[in-house]
């Protein structure tokens, strides 16, 4: 029998183990026709609540189910790849535990499997119970990493998806400490089958995510995929100078002209402030990319486990 690694990031998720796990065990009847057994691994990413009890609570009942509890709060990038770190299936899928990922799509997924798609991978064609704001500013970061990144971003993509056992190694392969999933699925290459569904909201509690997070995670994939932000900084520097040298070039021609070298300083303290503003927010972007590789040099490990089971 094949057998399909289930992979579960939860961060304060206590009331919506259990109800995963009864959704996904729907699907029973479905992987004993096609001869596929299963492991269900939630990665507990340091939660306060009671999310390794209730799991245990589980793993007392059906031993397929296991539990990989951090030492603290390492985020969910770092839970997706323990958990694939950790799976032993031929098959490996990444799932939230809130059921915006419906398990009910698993057959449709395989389907394409069979058909010989290494991954099968799933979009969102609505944002119905999304802030107005959050959708926007998502729809704008996908198709600007479309335009700054050669790496494939679909815009929508979720986290679920299927994929061989063939690719997740080649992911695991990629052991950067600074992680954009989304990013490395589409780097790795390898054929992959888009599917679409409808949103679905949470089944309980609240999102994690608010805009600040999404927000840093955006900068996160932009600096990961693209250089583009360096390129820009670059062409910013060469036109200032440019601007700069017809400016004075302006000014010593007025000055010999008009011979009133004292006039128009409130436009040249706002010329200033514009270009040191433009330094300084160039001299940021480099420091993302600096802060990005002080971090990679460490080599710390992108997580630590407290509890396994």
């Amino acid at each position: 029998m094949k057998l399909l690694s289930v992979i579960v990031p939860c961060y304060n998720e206590e009331e919506n183990v259990p109800y995963f796990y009864e959704e996904f065990i729907k699907n029973e009847s479905f992987f004993k026709e096609k001869e596929i057994d299963w492991e269900l691994l939630y990665v507990d990413d340091g939660s306060k609540d009671k999310t390794a009890s209730e799991v245990k609570k589980l793993h007392e009942k059906d031993e397929r189910v296991h539990l990989f509890s951090f030492s603290r709060n390492f985020g969910k990038e770092a839970a997706m790849y323990a958990g694939m770190e950790k799976s032993k299936g031929d098959y490996v899928v990444i799932m939230d535990v809130d059921l915006q990922d419906p398990p009910a799509l698993l057959p449709e997924m395989f389907s394409y499997i069979e058909q010989g798609y290494d991954s099968v991978a799933t979009r969102r064609v609505t944002r119905k119970g999304e802030p107005p704001i959050r959708s926007f500013f998502a729809r704008m970061f996908y198709r600007m990493m479309k335009r700054i990144s050669k790496t494939e971003m679909m815009d929508g993509a979720r986290d679920y998806r299927l994929m061989t056992r063939q690719m997740v190694d080649a992911i695991l392969e990629m052991k950067e400490y600074n992680r954009f999933t989304k990013g490395i699925f589409g780097w790795v290459g390898f054929n992959t089958k888009w599917i679409e569904f409808e949103n679905v909201e949470r089944v309980k509690g609240e999102t994690k995510w608010n805009f600040w997070k999404l927000l840093l995670y955006s900068i996160e994939g932009i600096t990961a995929f693209s250089t583009a932000p360096l390129s820009f900084a670059a062409v910013m520097g060469v036109l200032f100078c440019i601007f700069a040298f017809i400016l004075i070039g302006f000014i010593i021609v007025r000055t010999l002209v008009f011979g009133d070298p004292v006039s128009g300083w409130p436009s040249l303290v706002c010329i200033i402030s514009l270009i040191s503003g433009v330094q300084l927010f160039c001299l940021g972007i480099v420091g993302q990319y600096l802060a990005k590789t002080y971090m990679e040099v460490k080599r710390r490990p992108i997580y630590l486990l407290k509890e396994e089971i």
